[in-house]
């Protein structure tokens, strides 16, 4: 059994590996033709113009290419950072309901009825689940008014 999980630890590394190595040779293959390109556009830009106009022609190439490559990274971090804020709201949730799923919680419940009979708890129960019912969908309420705020807001300020 453990000898099937190792050699599935190779397998899977070893097709890592190989997809890393090309994704690398495709980049630095990628790099060279990029090389090549601004070398023809500065050739170019240098029969027609003066040193000074090709030198700036690339510059302003990779200006842009640089500024391309900041947005895309700067809408990624949103992203990021919008993924993390819904986990921790998630999370805030999850912990809420806990105490009601605790081990500890259930025993006593348990102890509970049988100390004072199940034909006298039914309807204690039934209470205590409106009750918690009600209060779900209080939260669940008031998230969602928390998410439309801070959704406008938002809006706002990225127009």
């Amino acid at each position: 059994m453990l000898q099937r999980y190792i050699d599935d630890l190779k397998h899977s590394t070893g097709a890592s590996l190989r997809m890393t190595s090309l994704v690398v040779i495709a980049g630095f293959a990628g790099f060279i033709a990029l090389c090549f390109s601004c070398a023809a556009i500065f050739i170019a830009m240098l029969q027609h113009y003066n040193a000074i106009a090709a030198c700036l022609t690339v510059a302003g190439i990779f200006v842009v290419i640089a500024g391309i490559v900041g947005l895309i990274y700067a809408r990624k971090q949103k992203r990021a950072r919008e993924r993390a804020a819904a986990a921790a709201r998630a999370a805030a949730r999850a912990a809420a309901s806990a105490p009601l799923i605790d081990p500890i919680m259930v025993a006593t419940g348990i102890q509970i009825a049988r100390a004072v009979g199940l034909k006298k708890l039914v309807p204690l129960l039934a209470l205590v689940g409106v009750a918690v019912g009600y209060m779900a969908n209080r939260s669940a309420a008031s998230d969602e008014g928390d998410d439309n705020e801070n959704g406008s807001t938002d809006e706002a300020a990225g127009d």
